[in-house]
This record gives C-alpha cells, structure tokens and sequence, in this order.
C-alpha cells in the first residue's frame, strides 16, 4: 500500500486512535494500521474504520469523561 499523502511506501503497524468528542475523550489503543515510512500518516482499512466508528458511539452514549479501549478487546 502507498501512502495517500506522500506517495511513499506504508507497513502494517499499530497505533493509538483518539476521538474528542467535546464532553468526552475516547482513546482506543491498538488499532490496526499502516504507517507510511516517510511522513507516518496513518491509514486504516474500513474495517477498522467502522469499528473505531461503533466504539466512539457506544462510548458516546455512555457519556464518560475519558474512556480508554483497547482495539484487540472489540475486534
């Protein structure tokens, strides 16, 4: 996979997603991705898209503070 930013070479990796939501912050720590070795973009699949996604709305409803997931206990 290229990089979507620089055009430059991208390898699998894991990295920490945060989400603010205002009246709350969702981190959610290894999440699947590939990192560009030139400019470190970041790019997920769709997959890991949409979960991130139903994550971020699960813990929206709940309305914490802070939460903090951990990717390999929802995937």
């Amino acid at each position: 996979m290229k990089c979507v930013t620089c055009g430059a070479k991208t390898l699998p990796g894991k990295t920490t997603d945060v989400t603010d939501l205002e009246t709350c912050l969702v981190v959610v720590r290894n999440v699947p991705c590939n990192k560009c070795t030139e400019c470190n973009e970041i790019i997920y699949t769709g997959d890991v898209i949409k979960s991130l996604e139903g994550v971020v709305a699960s813990v929206k409803q709940s309305m914490n503070e802070m939460a903090v997931v951990d990717y390999r206990a929802i995937a």
